[in-house]
């Protein structure tokens, strides 16, 4: 009887580490081909360069290729669809930020994907400050005098890269909280947002640094405010929320997702060389240069952010009346 106890125990043993030889197998073979990063946006902005620049280092790190696949228009709901439906094993993932995560959940009534169920989060990865600019024809130099000169001239135009977009909701924003109305003038972009303001046909825009810098730099316009987190490229504008407008939040933030599904393992070794890539020095300081702060957290941190991020998004577009045309 004992020799036949002790003989159980050893098949036990053998068993045990069998699994756990092939449970690290998989986790060490992973990732063994190609893995695509998924970016609903054109190539050229902030989540495409952010990606490009921290992929370039995570393929180094993890010895394999990576490809950026670019997938703009439909507000990002094609792209993030096909993450979305793609197979979980930590081959595709998402680039995500608040328009298809977290906006489009309030503008469009039946979307393709839910933005809570079908993904598995990686990590926050890149936040970008947005500006609040004006022509410099205006006598506007501060949020408060903005907000001066809109009441004495009610009905002033401004200009975005799109309804519904962040750019246009921090616009919407502003006007709740600072008791004034404008007339919303939206573009197709920032390639045509920005000139608007630059000739005056809008007076004020929301935009990244990259975008506005040659026009700062020319005088054509004025950066009076970051709106969402201070630029170190810009360090003397001020944050909206210590300009006049304290109840000013409105975080974007980027992230990497992969579908519903993918193991655990998967996730977290993704999670663990993506947060490296992303606090090398070379890529931190290339990014910073063009105005994209890093940043890396939890799994569980992204997925909370995620879920504020549709809450805030949601309250506003109700209580703004946003509506896609």
């Amino acid at each position: 009887m004992g020799r036949q106890t002790s003989f159980c125990v050893l098949i036990g043993l053998i068993q045990a580490f069998a699994v756990l030889w092939a449970s690290d197998g998989v986790a060490q073979e992973y990732p063994n081909r190609p893995i695509r990063f998924v970016v609903p946006y054109g190539s050229g902005g902030q989540p495409d360069v952010s990606t490009r620049v921290m992929t370039k280092k995570l393929s180094e790190i993890l010895g394999q290729s990576i490809v950026v696949d670019n997938r703009p228009g439909g507000a990002g709901i094609p792209a993030t669809e096909h993450v979305a439906k793609s197979a979980p094993d930590g081959y595709t993932i998402l680039l995500g930020d608040p328009g298809p995560l977290a906006i489009n959940p309030a503008l469009y009534p039946k979307l393709p994907y839910d933005p809570v169920k079908d993904f598995a989060p990686i990590t926050i990865a890149a936040s970008t400050p947005l500006f609040f600019v004006v022509n410099t024809s205006l006598p506007v130099k501060s949020i408060r005098e903005l907000i001066d000169y809109v009441k004495a001239n009610p009905g002033l135009n401004y200009g975005s890269i799109g309804n519904g977009s962040v750019h246009h909701l921090g616009l919407e924003l502003f006007q709740m909280l600072a008791g004034v109305k404008m007339t919303h003038i939206p573009y197709k972009g920032v390639a045509q947002a920005v000139p608007a303001a630059v000739t005056g046909d809008v007076a004020v825009v929301v935009s990244a640094y990259t975008t506005i810098k040659p026009h700062l730099d020319s005088g054509k316009l004025r950066a009076i405010a970051a709106m969402n987190i201070r630029s170190a490229v810009l360090p003397d504008v001020p944050l909206i929320s210590e300009a006049g407008l304290p109840e000013f939040e409105m975080k974007v933030r980027s992230g990497y997702l992969a579908p519903a599904g993918t193991p655990r393992r998967i996730i977290d070794r993704l999670n663990t060389t993506i947060r490296a890539s992303l606090a090398s020095p070379d890529v931190t300081q290339t990014l910073a240069a063009v105005s994209i702060n890093t940043h890396g957290s939890t799994p569980e941190e992204y997925a909370e952010a995620i879920r504020q991020e549709v809450q805030l998004f949601a309250k506003l577009i109700k209580a703004s009346g946003v509506k896609i045309d």
